[in-house]
């Protein structure tokens, strides 16, 4: 018999595959090219879906359903929340968009967009091994099928095809490693895993081996050096739509799933994953920053700039466990929790504006495709100079606060390593503003072509989401303190956990 408070932890996932399901009927019936009806209804869905997980996370409560398969707690609340809000984003961007290409001649861009999201939310509520899993598996098969929505054209067809060789090796690597430590310790549950690890009584060469293909799959879902790969060729060959749903909201649940696996059951290995997240660091800033300067794709270099954004987000993740003391815990992951949402903020800015200067037969996504904005749209050109502001981290915007937090972990650790690592992590920084004041560079000071004097055309639910976009970045720059306070309560709530 299934207790009341199983059903509790699940609801907002029940009432989001039911509502997906119900939206893939309705649909049937919708005529108009733009799927009005769809777009709305899906909307509606998304709304009150995070409106349920945000009274989840405003009361605090951390509760577990269905044998302790499944946790609900104020850090997943708030991660589903905004992981909804972000999709509900993205497709407001993202509907005129795929309707001048022939994406909404069904409603399978607005149900697969819905069970990503609820894949996401299944990673993020996991508390076993195969629930966390089978939550990546229904979000990375309804993006494969995203990324090849636009059958007729071969760009995306090929990325489709390297999304899906490539993900399913790593989803590979990620089992394999699950499997390892479920045959070392006996057991699929993070906290009794945890308990495990801690006796002492399993041999430490074993759970290694099955540690390092967890953290192998962890770092392709976060697009980390050296399983980077796939990361551009998607990013450029994808619709520009997918491009966001792939980029933005499911970085939120693979951040979920790194504290779940690291965090709440190998915590006690932290000596062994560290290492091995810094060494993705080094090469997530290096390679990402270096390659980021050479493109000429705007998508391409976002897609870079996503990896080297990554090799931060390790850095946080990294300096949580000092020498075995845990002081520096809830600084540090809450520096990263903030950080992976001030990403998305600023993720779904930037591929915002690419969507929305798109037009019917060309895709606007050439950094000098921007040439000129500022004369043909201030708010346009203001939005997306914000975002590249951010990204590169000055401030007043947000992006400077989410890597002065992590800088601030790194050096609260008192450790001679996490130093040089955060004065590494400025430097790269410092190179990164190159290829991101470019862009501003282009539409400010360069003339736009014959082509680019075309006036823009963007709904005005889509003007007014961007509008309020930009305004975040701003906002949470300069008053950062109120989603700061949320994230440290949310990682304090995980903190206070371990074990029980």
């Amino acid at each position: 018999m299934i207790d009341k408070l199983s059903w509790i932890a699940v609801y907002p996932e029940l009432t989001l595959l039911i509502m997906a399901c119900v939206i893939a009927l309705v649909d049937l019936g919708v005529k108009t090219p733009q799927r009005t009806g769809t777009y709305v209804l899906s909307l509606l869905t998304l709304a009150a879906v995070a409106a349920m997980e945000a009274a989840y996370a405003v009361g605090g409560d951390t509760f577990y359903g269905f044998g302790n398969m499944v946790v609900s707690d104020p850090m997943g609340s708030w991660l589903k929340c905004f992981a909804s809000i972000a999709v509900m984003v993205t497709l407001v961007y993202g509907r005129p968009y795929a309707a001048d290409r022939g994406m909404l001649r069904g409603g399978e861009f607005f149900t697969l967009s819905l069970f990503s999201l609820l894949g996401m939310f299944v990673m993020i509520s996991g508390h076993n091994f195969l629930v966390i899993y089978m939550g990546l598996e229904l979000l990375t098969l309804s993006s494969y099928a995203l990324v090849a929505l636009r059958r007729e054209n071969a760009t995306a067809t090929e990325a489709a095809m390297k999304y899906f060789v490539l993900g399913a090796l790593a989803s590979g690597f990620l089992l394999y490693g699950l499997s390892m430590l479920y045959g070392a310790t006996g057991s699929l549950d993070l906290n009794e895993v945890f308990n495990a690890i801690a006796s002492r009584q399993v041999k430490h060469q074993v759970l290694v081996f099955g540690l390092v293909f967890i953290v192998a799959g962890l770092a392709f879902k976060l697009g980390a050096v050296p399983f980077h790969m796939w990361l551009p060729d998607v990013y450029q060959g994808a619709p520009t739509a997918v491009t966001l749903l792939i980029g933005a909201a499911p970085q939120l649940a693979a951040f979920a799933i790194c504290i779940r696996l690291l965090v709440e059951g190998l915590l006690p290995l932290a000596i062994d994953w560290q290492q091995m997240l810094a060494l993705m660091a080094i090469g997530s800033l290096l390679v990402g920053n270096l390659a980021a300067i050479a493109q000429s794709n705007l998508k391409r270099m976002l897609a870079f700039s996503t990896i080297s954004q990554m090799g931060f987000l390790l850095l946080g993740l990294l300096s949580g466990v000092v020498n075995g003391n845990q002081l520096n815990t809830e600084m540090a992951y809450s520096a990263a929790m903030f950080y992976a949402l001030t990403y998305v903020l600023t993720t779904l800015g930037a591929f915002g504006i690419i969507m929305l200067l798109a037009r019917s037969g060309h895709e606007s996504e050439e950094i000098t495709d921007l040439a000129g904005l500022n004369q043909r749209s201030p708010l346009f050109a203001g939005v997306m100079a914000m975002c590249m502001f951010s990204l590169a981290g000055l401030p007043p915007l947000v992006g400077f606060y989410a890597k002065l937090s992590v800088l601030q972990a790194l050096i609260s650790s008192q450790q001679t390593s996490y130093l040089v690592l955060g004065l590494f992590a400025v430097m790269m920084s410092l190179i990164g503003a190159f290829y991101y004041l470019r862009v501003v560079k282009v539409m400010y000071f360069d003339a736009p072509s014959d082509f680019n004097l075309q006036p823009i055309t963007a709904p005005a639910d889509a003007r007014a989401v961007l509008a309020v976009n930009g305004a975040l970045i701003l906002i949470l720059g300069v008053m950062p303190g109120g989603v700061m306070t949320l994230c440290t309560q949310a990682v304090s709530s995980i903190v206070k956990s371990l074990g029980n």
